[in-house]
């Protein structure tokens, strides 16, 4: 039996209720059947990997976000990995001169699919207050952006916040959506194969 613990499960007249959410299916006496699309992003979506690509002060944000008061674990990213062929979740943060605009780009290439990126700050998202010729006026010039987080810097709220964006887009993805014709047209318009 489940231990009660007060911020994920209620217990309504002595039974467990998980505040989990169960994808759609059909439930019976010792089975669940459901679509696979809908499982595999359960999964995906509680278990992702992220890659900190940190330049700047969003950075120690980053790390705030990642220690014991907001704890990012809860949300299935407690693995922090800094190897881009391990996780699947890259996440820039700060300011991106021009000329590891190519490392960056690298790093995206060399993660396994599927693959998110968010740009934490407004110096990631947009260059920041760095209106200069060495500063990249946004990551999404050489790699695609899934969610960006405002803020320079941003709270650790802004931060989760982003990666709840994100595991929504992953529990939500179809399967088939990175065959999708759409999907490479992005892929070739950033001179990626």
């Amino acid at each position: 039996m489940a231990r009660p613990v007060q911020f994920n499960v209620k217990n309504e007249g002595g039974k467990i209720v998980t505040m989990g959410e169960l994808p759609d299916g059909h439930m019976g006496e010792g089975f669940f059947a459901s679509k696979l699309s809908d499982i595999v992003g359960l999964a995906r979506k509680n278990s992702i990997w992220p890659l900190p690509f940190a330049t700047s002060c969003c950075g120690i944000e980053f790390m705030a976000t990642m220690a014991s008061h907001y704890d990012l674990a809860r949300f299935g990213s407690e693995r922090v990995g800094f190897s881009p062929r391990q996780c699947d979740l890259l996440m820039v943060m700060g300011t991106i001169a021009k000329k590891m605009a190519p490392v960056v780009k690298q790093v995206y290439l060399q993660m396994a699919e599927p693959r998110w990126v968010i740009a934490v700050g407004a110096c990631a998202s947009s260059g920041g207050i760095f209106d200069s010729y060495s500063v990249l006026q946004g990551i999404d010039q050489v790699v695609p952006v899934d969610v960006y987080v405002p803020g320079c810097p941003p709270r650790p709220e802004a931060i989760i916040d982003g990666v709840m964006k994100i595991q929504e887009l992953v529990g939500n993805e179809s399967l088939r959506r990175r065959n999708g014709d759409r999907y490479k047209a992005l892929l070739e318009s950033y001179g990626i194969q």
